[in-house]
C-alpha cells in the first residue's frame, strides 16, 4: 500500500512505459480540455444572466415610465384640461352642439347612360 500511494505522488503511472503512460497522457489531457469547456460554459450562462437580469430591471423601468405617460395622457385628454388650455387663448367651447353634415354622391351613370 504504501508504495501504490508513493508511485501515484511520484506520478511514475505517466512515465512508466509499462503502464501505458501514454493513454494515460490523452486521459488527462481529456479530462483538462473537459473542465475548460465546463468552465467556459460557466462563463457564457454567468453573463446571460448577468444580461437578463439587466434587461428585466429595463423593462420594470420603461413600464413605469408607460404608465406614467399614459396618465399624463389621461390627464390632458380630459375636457376640463382641455377647455381650460383654450380658454387660455380665447377659445371656449360651443354652446351648441355640432350638426352632422351629410354629403350625398352623385351617381355615376356610366359612359353609355351619359351619352342617351
Amino acid at each position: 500500500m504504501k508504495n501504490g500511494v508513493y508511485s501515484i505522488l511520484k506520478a511514475r503511472f505517466l512515465i512508466n512505459e509499462e503502464a501505458n503512460a501514454a493513454k494515460n497522457w490523452r486521459f488527462i489531457v481529456f479530462l483538462i480540455l473537459l473542465a475548460i469547456i465546463m468552465i467556459a460554459n460557466n462563463n457564457n450562462v454567468d453573463q446571460k444572466v448577468f444580461k437578463i437580469i439587466q434587461l428585466t430591471g429595463e423593462v420594470k423601468e420603461l413600464r413605469s415610465e408607460f404608465v406614467d405617460r399614459r396618465s399624463e395622457l389621461m390627464k390632458l385628454k380630459m375636457e376640463s384640461t382641455v377647455t381650460q388650455k383654450m380658454a387660455v387663448k380665447g377659445i371656449l367651447p360651443a354652446a351648441t352642439p355640432p350638426v352632422k353634415v351629410i354629403i350625398k354622391k352623385k351617381e355615376d351613370k356610366g359612359f353609355f347612360n351619359n351619352l342617351w
